[in-house]
């Protein structure tokens, strides 16, 4: 789905300060660092995310992009819509497969496994792509959604709380810390190319555009 959103408020948040003790649906380790930020985190399935915004059992959700938001009405039962997503910056498809059963495969099907597992995975991204920005139009100029920036301290605790976290997570078990390290040493050398390649391009087309008026757009 590419990077999601950081959620639907019943509430605007102007600083930490509204964290404090904010009944959110968030699960997972982001649920654990929203803890950390003084919040409260709370876990339900999807299909009760709607009556519990619009009962107060929740006062915030997390759930994918404009999308697929937008599909499940809730914008109904809240009007802040709040961005950017900082717990999952680029969700992809997963498929796990019992390792003796695919090695036990012949050679065709594996790669008719591999293969299908990979354009689904890119179809939704493309999918999402494409879609996400004329739902957030329509949120927003039809359905009276606020689509608001979190505020800097909000961000800054978030990322602190991610990296007390993590640290507590590697420290616990050999196996995550394995896996943290692999994900760390390819983000360090993807995020350094980032910044002179994707990054670079779209701050100078940004200059460009404000520089020549709305008219460039």
């Amino acid at each position: 789905t590419g990077v999601q959103m950081a959620g639907w408020f019943n509430r605007e948040i102007n600083s930490i300060a509204d964290l404090q003790g904010l009944k959110m649906r968030i699960p997972g380790l982001a649920g654990d660092v929203f803890a950390e930020a003084g919040g409260t985190a709370v876990r339900i399935p999807g299909g009760e995310l709607y009556t519990s915004l619009q009962t107060g059992v929740i006062d915030a959700t997390e759930w994918v992009g404009p999308y697929n938001d937008l599909a499940l009405g809730l914008h109904e039962v809240a009007k802040y819509y709040y961005y950017p997503g900082w717990h999952e910056p680029g969700s992809m498809l997963e498929l796990i497969v019992n390792r003796d059963s695919f090695e036990a495969l012949p050679a065709d099907l594996q790669a008719m496994v591999t293969v299908a597992a990979r354009a689904a995975n890119q179809d939704m991204l493309d999918e999402f792509t494409a879609r996400n920005n004329a739902a957030l139009q329509d949120l927003v100029k039809n359905h009276g959604v606020q689509l608001r920036r979190l505020p800097d301290d909000v961000l800054q605790a978030l990322y602190q709380g991610s990296e007390k976290t993590m640290r507590e997570l590697v420290a616990a078990d050999p196996m995550a810390a394995r896996v943290y390290e692999s994900y760390k040493s390819f983000y360090d050398g993807a995020r350094a190319y980032h910044h002179i390649s994707e990054q670079a391009y779209i701050n100078a087309r940004d200059v460009v555009i404000d520089g020549q008026g709305e008219a460039a757009r």
